[in-house]
């Protein structure tokens, strides 16, 4: 009688064991790099949210952050648009003001680096007095 339960039991136990990940549920590089951006933007976004008044919050951080890199693009029509909506949320026009002088200040950057662009923006939103260090 004792060996009868003996075969169900040591079934069971084989259950727990962790299977090998199959492909299926292996991570592929994109699916890595889409964790880390998204990992990275909150980061960001908790970061920001510690600046004073309406400056942090989040509706102000995204298009702030736009009308910035749009601005430092000369894209003045599109950096306009967005500013309508910026100042309906209530977003500190004065913040942006300090974040673009930042972002100018720094100099020029490759056009064709936008990740380079979006930290120096965000650098600059989140403390517009930033000055980089000097190249060596």
């Amino acid at each position: 009688m004792f060996l009868a339960f003996a075969g169900p039991v040591s079934a069971q136990s084989q259950g727990t064991d962790q299977k090998p990940a199959t492909p299926a549920e292996q991570i592929t590089p994109e699916q890595q790099a889409a964790r880390e951006a998204q990992r990275r933007s909150v980061e960001e976004f908790n970061e920001a949210a510690k600046l004073p008044g309406n400056a942090g919050l989040p509706e102000c951080v995204w298009t702030g952050r736009r009308i910035a890199a749009l601005l430092w693009r000369d894209d003045i029509d599109t950096a306009r648009r967005h500013l309508d909506m910026y100042e309906r949320f209530g977003c500190p026009t004065e913040h942006l003001k300090l974040a673009f002088r930042c972002l100018v200040r720094q100099g020029n950057i490759d056009q064709k680096a936008q990740e380079r662009l979006g930290a120096r923006v965000h650098q600059c939103w989140v403390n517009p007095d930033y000055v980089a260090a000097p190249a060596q």
